[in-house]
C-alpha cells in the first residue's frame, strides 16, 4: 500500500518540483492522491460541444492556497480566478476558481473515476494502485469536518452521496482505529453523515494529517490540535460493537454452557449468556445447519 513520506516537500517547494504530462495524476503519488480526492468531492467536469470542455474546482477564497497547489502539480495552462455573489448562505461569498480546458488532462481524470456532470452519487475509490490515506484526507477536506463538537470533543466527519466512498472510508478507518460504522443515508437530503469522535476521532485524524502532508491549512491545523485533549476523569469508554457471526451461534448452541462458550469464542459469560438466550426464545433466528462435508 502505498503511503505517504513524511519526509516530502513542505508546500512551498511544490512549485520548484519538475513535472511531466507523463506523471500527471500518478496516484501512487501522495499528492496525486490527495488531488484526485478532492477533486472527486469538489470539482467538475463539464463537455461542451466537440472537445470543448473544462474542469473547475470552486472553494471558498481562504482556502484558495489549496488551488494554487493544483496549478503547481498540474504541467497543463490553467487559471484561478476569483468572484463575489450573493447565496443561500451569505449576501458576499467570496470564492476561488480554478480551472482546467486541456483535454489530454480531462481525458485522464475522467478515465481515473471522475465522470462528467452529476457524478455525487457514482464516484468510487480509485480502481488502480493509490496512496490510500492521502486519497481519503483530499475527500475529507473537500467534504468533511476535522475538529471539537459543541461539548468539547474532538471529531472527525465526512458527508457524502456515494455509497462506495462511504463504504471506504468506514472500512479504512477500522483498520486504523478498530471503530466500526454502518453507513445509512439520511432521511433529509438521501447523504450518508459518516462521523468519528473521541479517541477515534484523534488516531484518524493523526494518521491522515501527518506531518508535511499536502492539506487545507486550517484542517490541518484542527486536525493536529486533536492531539491534546484527555478523555475527562469518569468518562467511560465506548466499547465497539462486535457482531455475532453465525459460527458462533452454532457453537453456543453446541456447547451450551455459558463459560465454555466464552472461553471457546473469546467474548463475556455474560454477552454468551443473553446471547443464547435469544437464540433459544427465538428473539433471534437460529442459523442454519453446518453445510455437510462431502
Amino acid at each position: 500500500m502505498a503511503e505517504g513520506d513524511p519526509s516530502a516537500p513542505a508546500l512551498f517547494e511544490i512549485s520548484d518540483l519538475t513535472l511531466t504530462s507523463t506523471s500527471f495524476m500518478d496516484l501512487e503519488d501522495p499528492r496525486y492522491a490527495y488531488m484526485f480526492g478532492f477533486l472527486q468531492a469538489d470539482g467538475h467536469l463539464a463537455a461542451g460541444t466537440g472537445q470543448k470542455g473544462r474542469l473547475t474546482v470552486e472553494i471558498n477564497v481562504r482556502d484558495i492556497a489549496i488551488l494554487r497547489e493544483f496549478q503547481h502539480l498540474t504541467p497543463y495552462n490553467s487559471s484561478i480566478t476569483e468572484r463575489i455573489r450573493s447565496t443561500n448562505f451569505s449576501e458576499r461569498h467570496h470564492s476561488a476558481t480554478w480551472t482546467v480546458c486541456s483535454l489530454e488532462a480531462r481525458t485522464t481524470i475522467n478515465q481515473l473515476g471522475i465522470p462528467y456532470g452529476c457524478k455525487s452519487k457514482k464516484i468510487t475509490p480509485p480502481r488502480t494502485e493509490f496512496s490510500r490515506r492521502d486519497y481519503l484526507r483530499g475527500v475529507i477536506d473537500a467534504d468533511g469536518s476535522v475538529g471539537y463538537t459543541g461539548q468539547g470533543f474532538p471529531f472527525l466527519s465526512l458527508a457524502t452521496a456515494s455509497s462506495a466512498v462511504g463504504a471506504y472510508l468506514c472500512h479504512y478507518a477500522k483498520k486504523v482505529t478498530g471503530a466500526g460504522r454502518q453507513i445509512k443515508r439520511n432521511n433529509r437530503d438521501a447523504i450518508y453523515n459518516i462521523m468519528y469522535a473521541k479517541e477515534a476521532a484523534m488516531k484518524l485524524a493523526a494518521h491522515l494529517y501527518y506531518p508535511g502532508c499536502l492539506a487545507l491549512e486550517r484542517k490541518r491545523t484542527a486536525a493536529e490540535s486533536l492531539a491534546s485533549w484527555e478523555r475527562p476523569p469518569g468518562m467511560r469508554k465506548e466499547r465497539s460493537t462486535r457482531r455475532w457471526k453465525i459460527w458462533e451461534d452454532r457453537i453456543l448452541l453446541s456447547l451450551n454452557d455459558d463459560a465454555a462458550s466464552a472461553a471457546e469464542l473469546g467474548r463475556t459469560e455474560a454477552g454468551c449468556s443473553v446471547r443464547l438466550w435469544r437464540l433459544k426464545t427465538g428473539a433471534v433466528k437460529r442459523p442454519p445447519p453446518a453445510p455437510t462435508e462431502l
